[in-house]
């Protein structure tokens, strides 16, 4: 382990299946299969590489392991690559739900379907090195480079008004990163490095902090995404295909979490406590606003959009309480949303295959003929909820208990996103499930086939075994949480000590 580059071989390990699809003929006569298989032997294998890092994976150290470094961009930045308990697992989410996307890609992707696998693979690639990356250069190019590839999956393989949503957007994410490369080069000069280990340490000053703080929050709010600038989600959501809007929920809104612990937390401790009460009121905002316009909506997707926004509420909420119950339950909570968001876009791209609507009226009663999707579809509408057993329950306690500590009244209003949670989520269910089977267009609906199975049975297990033993991922996250708390609440004291001493 210590001589493979075990990172840099998984990140870009999917370029290998971008150049076997180059070569792939496509309008042979076994040719889309030939670019399906390849594309799911790559992100399949691209996976198994990945549990290499997890086995390898020290959990009793706190620090960055697996380290790889290379001279790249002169004296500027280097390429320089590790991961902690935080990162690594959201490297293992990535390569994990990657093959569901090609799986559920299989039969509803019509055209241009080696460009398509291409870009989901491209998208792969750029995501993992967001969370493998070291310096800050590095970190800003895969942060970016993630608009491309999702860009062009919405604006090619999207819905009726997909051009719309695409560069929506693109527009809104690329505006929110242009203050955070200025903010990057605020860094390089202040600290003269960008290796990220190196600014962790450094002590940046708190009027400093302040504005940079402001540069990074205005990219990672619109990645996550926080309310206001959650709009451009439920457009992106409704229009992107099945496989799109998984990856987009499931990974690509957790970069912005990540980016908050990573960069807000840990290197501008100071300018955190000071926003935090501003972070806790959008956050509740986000939970009770996008909460009760999920209630209203007729489209699936978009109900599942917004409560995307809410639910990423939680995990600002307990990002910025900045204690270990809190910043614990924001990471399970990232990793669990991941896991049955993901589900619930699935589960929509199954009816939606069938009947091709996504209008909740369509539907109704369709226990009578897909009992297995019913019970599949229950599983995950649970786990948004919260309910206990399942992945949902364990990220939303444990958040809220984190933000007690810190805020009683903060806790207390977040709280009411469980019980609106309940309401959407519920009557959705209710709607698409149960009733009589009267509409003729549904009566011919088959269950769940071999493949849909495939995709859908190993995310209820694991929904289900998170929710009963959440332990490894605590076990693989407590000792880089601790060492990040521990050095957030040193220099809130040594600032205290300084003002003290002024005074």
């Amino acid at each position: 382990m210590t001589d493979w580059p075990i990172l840099s071989t998984v990140t870009f390990l999917p370029l290998v299946g971008v150049a076997l699809l180059l070569l792939t003929n496509e309008n042979g006569p076994y040719g889309r299969r030939n670019i399906l298989n390849v594309s799911l032997l790559t992100t399949v294998f691209t996976f198994i590489v990945s549990l290499f890092v997890w086995i390898g994976f020290d959990n009793s150290n706190p620090g960055f392991q697996m380290v790889e470094k290379h001279a790249w961009f002169g004296e500027i930045a280097a390429y320089h690559l590790g991961v902690d308990g935080i990162s690594m697992l959201f490297v293992i989410l990535t390569t994990f739900l990657m093959p569901f996307c090609v799986l559920a890609s299989w039969n509803s992707v019509e055209k241009r379907i080696k460009e398509y696998m291409i870009a989901f693979l491209l998208l792969e690639v750029v995501m993992i090195g967001v969370f493998v990356a070291l310096d800050i250069v590095l970190f800003y190019v895969f942060f970016e480079a993630t608009l491309i590839p999702m860009f062009v999956i919405i604006g090619v393989w999207g819905g009726k008004d997909r051009v719309y949503a695409s560069y929506k957007f693109f527009l809104y994410t690329l505006l929110g990163s242009v203050l955070t490369m200025l903010a990057i080069m605020a860094m390089y000069w202040q600290a003269g490095t960008t290796d990220i280990t190196e600014l962790l340490k450094f002590g940046f000053p708190a009027g400093m902090q302040t504005w940079l703080w402001l540069a990074c929050f205005a990219a990672f709010a619109v990645k996550m995404p926080m309310w206001p600038v959650h709009t451009w989600l439920p457009d992106a959501h409704v229009q992107a295909p099945t496989a799109g809007s998984v990856i987009l929920a499931g990974v690509m809104l957790k970069l912005g979490g990540y980016g908050f612990i990573r960069f807000s937390l840990s290197m501008f401790p100071l300018a955190s406590d000071y926003f935090a009460p501003f972070v806790f009121t959008l956050s509740v905002l986000a939970i009770i606003y996008t909460s009760l316009v999920a209630l209203m909506q007729e489209d699936i997707k978009k109900l599942i959009a917004y409560s995307s926004v809410a639910h990423m509420g939680y995990v600002t909420m307990g990002i910025f309480a900045a204690n270990v119950q809190g910043l614990q339950g924001a990471i399970f909570q990232m990793l669990s949303h991941g896991i049955v968001s993901g589900a619930l876009f699935l589960c929509v791209g199954v009816v939606y295959d069938r009947l091709h609507t996504r209008d909740i009226a369509a539907y109704g009663g369709l226990v009578n003929n897909m009992p297995k999707y019913a019970v599949a579809f229950m599983i995950f509408t649970m786990a948004n909820v919260g309910l206990p057993g399942t992945s949902g329950f364990v990220g939303e306690f444990l958040t809220l208990v984190g933000v007690f500590r810190a805020n009683t009244w903060v806790a207390l209003f977040a709280a009411t996103g469980v019980i609106l949670s309940a309401a959407y989520a519920l009557w959705l269910y209710r709607r698409v499930i149960f009733g009589a089977l009267e509409k003729e267009s549904l009566k011919a609906m088959l269950d769940l086939s071999p493949r849909e199975q495939v995709i859908l049975y190993p995310l209820v297990a694991l929904t289900i075994f998170f929710g009963v033993y959440p332990a490894p991922v605590f076990d693989a996250t407590a000792a880089s949480v601790d060492l990040l708390i521990n050095n957030y609440t040193a220099a809130l004291q040594a600032a205290q000590n300084v003002a003290l001493t002024l005074n």
